[in-house]
């Protein structure tokens, strides 16, 4: 693609080159550039496009990589990518192999730290700014924060911290009023009204300034004094307190976040302020383009899309696809979660800003009073749960694995403590693709395990996934119930279409090979949905005719009497599991056979953060596609003879 500005530009050193009127067109060939890239090679569209102004003032403003740029969340960045040495390669973005989706330093010098999940930017760049203060060096740092970021209790402790520690860390609150789908709560509501004049904030800059050089003015008096300019400023204007000014930092906005050049007037100005301030941005997400425009959630990640006509891959294909098709897992989430709220009135649905990602969209949709979307707060969601389950509701609460792990405190002191009768359902557990590193949901079996008085359970099938919520709605304490990203299998060949139920700490035979004469040389222990991909390579591998092959079902309670008498009859267990294999299934099944002559082998992730790509890609990678299963049964049958 050929551009006027962009072609040309490798860093920003090459952005500061041109002058400020060129950047309305920088901005518009920036937009053209994602567009066009991400139709093909799919991505977070909405978020990028609506950053694009600020991200081209920053880097004309700032001196980076000298200067810190802390991203939160990271799929804003982009056209931070475009303008850092990273165009040529864009093509290749969330690709095995490729750039990584979000910011990482490991990935350029420009990426300030991993930047994968919400609301850490202020407490990193806060610590950034600290540090840089003590060691003189004059470094800038710059949070920008969005997309719900704000609804995040960690950002709001940051600023708390920067309100009392000397620093002067600037953060750039980009207010679009959207996460995934549209943001809730007070916060938000309050973001509309404000306002300010940066006239005064010039002059109190300079009456703090005179009264330094008069030495009327030490620091342990300058939180006094910002109070008293803060009543004055509300007095003048006649506007009351932000929260930013009650917590004596500095505001200036709300500022148009698609006015480049005035943007980088603002920055211009404030950049050298001391004291921590706030820029308060309203920005579209998905500006520049109609159709991401008109529907934000959709086209927070379009896929695939036509760049003329606005129509989604995944759209086109509803029309055409067979109604044979496997539903996905969060869709008969959703789907079973209104039925069993339709049969009891306790049934409520949680969710931190992920009501379309989860599909609690389909109970929201006829029970709005029944969801409650409590913003990117997992924290706060799980302890909200809590307090539901005190009062005989039943909490469904619906957190992705890899942010579920935010909320580990509250799992065990809110809710495991006190045995209350919460339902996690844990979505996208195990290899999600191309989000990478910070998105894969490897950690749950192995950090929900050691947790008393929790039950953990994975299912292998659609139906397996709707006993297991019957079940959990009707038992006590909180159970735990994971499940990956994608489309649901169909019942394996081996059951010949009748599956058995779901019966609490019972595992299901899915082949066996019992004898009275011999021990049998390998049965397989799998827990959750790679069991289908086991049944695969039994399948689809002559050669492993004979081994044996359970689906477990439960990994707390564990089935420890199936567990134990297939070690009498097995001479080699290998347990399979799309988690980390330290503290999972493998573990456990090792703990219960512990006393017994029986070899354990365990399939799973080892001590790694796995990289992006394809779910595909990342299991051959991994070995545990049908294919990497079979070779290691091969392999450990060859060393049993």
């Amino acid at each position: 693609m050929e551009y006027t500005y962009l072609n040309k530009i490798n860093s920003p050193a090459d952005l500061k080159q041109l002058p400020k009127e060129a950047l309305p067109e920088v901005c518009a060939e920036l937009r053209d550039f994602i567009i066009k890239e991400l139709s093909h090679n799919p991505g977070h569209l909405g978020s990028s496009l609506g950053v694009i102004e600020l991200t081209v003032a920053l880097h004309y403003v700032f001196d980076t990589p000298n200067d810190r740029l802390v991203w939160d969340v990271g799929h804003q960045a982009y056209a931070h990518k475009i303008l850092t040495g990273r165009r040529d390669r864009f093509s290749t973005n969330r690709q095995f192999g490729g750039l990584a989706p979000f910011p990482t330093p490991a990935e350029s010098e420009y990426d300030t730290c991993v930047s994968g999940h919400a609301s850490n930017s202020i407490s990193v760049a806060l610590g950034l700014d600290v540090a840089n203060m003590r060691d003189g060096n004059g470094r800038k740092v710059v949070a920008v924060i969005g997309d719900g970021a704000m609804t995040g209790g960690l950002a709001f402790e940051g600023l708390n911290n920067a309100s009392m520690d000397k620093n002067n860390l600037l953060i750039v609150l980009n207010d679009n009023n959207m996460a995934i789908d549209p943001i809730k709560g007070g916060f938000t509501q309050y973001l509309v009204d404000l306002t300010t004049s940066p006239g005064y904030n010039k002059l109190r800059w300079w009456g703090y300034q005179a009264l330094v050089k008069m030495h009327l003015m030490s620091d342990h008096k300058r939180a006094k004094m910002l109070r008293f300019h803060n009543n004055l400023k509300a007095t003048l204007t006649k506007q009351p307190h932000n929260i930013f000014q009650g917590l004596n930092i500095r505001y200036f906005g709300p500022q148009d976040g698609h006015d480049v050049i005035g943007l980088v007037r603002i920055l211009d100005e404030i950049k050298n302020y001391r004291g921590p301030k706030v820029l308060h941005i309203v920005t579209q997400k998905g500006k520049g383009y109609a159709p991401a425009e008109a529907d934000q959630t959709a086209w927070h990640a379009p896929g695939e899309f036509d760049v003329e006509t606005g129509i989604r891959t995944a759209d086109a294909n509803k029309s055409t696809s067979s109604a044979a098709e496997r539903p996905l897992w969060q869709e008969v989430f959703g789907q079973t979660l209104l039925e069993l709220a339709k049969e009891d009135e306790r049934v409520l649905g949680i969710t931190p800003a992920m009501p379309s990602g989860c599909s609690m969209t389909i109970l929201q949709h006829e029970m709005p009073e029944r969801v409650f979307d409590v913003g990117i707060a997992e924290g706060h969601a799980v302890t909200f749960s809590a307090g539901l389950a005190k009062e005989g509701k039943i909490p469904f609460c619906n957190i992705y694995s890899s942010f579920l792990q935010r909320a580990y405190d509250n799992i065990i002191h809110d809710v495991a403590i006190s045995k209350m009768h919460v339902v996690f359902c844990i979505d996208r557990a195990g290899i999600v693709g191309n989000d990478g590193a910070t998105h894969h949901g490897l950690l749950d079996l192995a950090y929900l395990r050691p947790i008393p008085n929790i039950i953990i359970a994975a299912p292998m099938t659609e139906s397996d996934l709707r006993q297991m919520m019957r079940l959990a709605m009707n038992a006590e304490g909180p159970i735990a119930i994971r499940y990956p990203r994608g489309r649901t299998s169909a019942l394996p060949a081996s059951q010949k279409g009748v599956w058995p139920e779901v019966e609490l700490g019972k595992a299901v035979c899915l082949r066996d090979a019992k004898t009275e004469s011999s021990k049998q040389k390998i049965c397989v222990l799998s827990i959750g949905a790679i069991g289908n991909t086991v049944e695969e390579a039994l399948d689809k591998y002559p050669e492993l005719n004979g081994i044996g092959h359970y689906n477990m079902r439960w990994l707390k309670p564990l089935d420890t009497e199936v567990v134990r008498d297939i070690a009498k009859r097995y001479e080699l267990i290998v347990t399979v599991e799309d988690g980390m294999v330290s503290g999972g299934l493998g573990s456990a099944v090792l703990e219960a056979v512990e006393d017994l002559p029986v070899r354990v082998k365990r399939l799973g992730v080892h001590d790694q953060f796995v990289t992006h790509g394809s779910t595909k890609e990342l299991m051959k990678m991994l070995g545990l596609d049908a294919e990497g299963i079979a070779s290691s049964l091969r392999e450990e049958g060859k060393s049993e003879k």
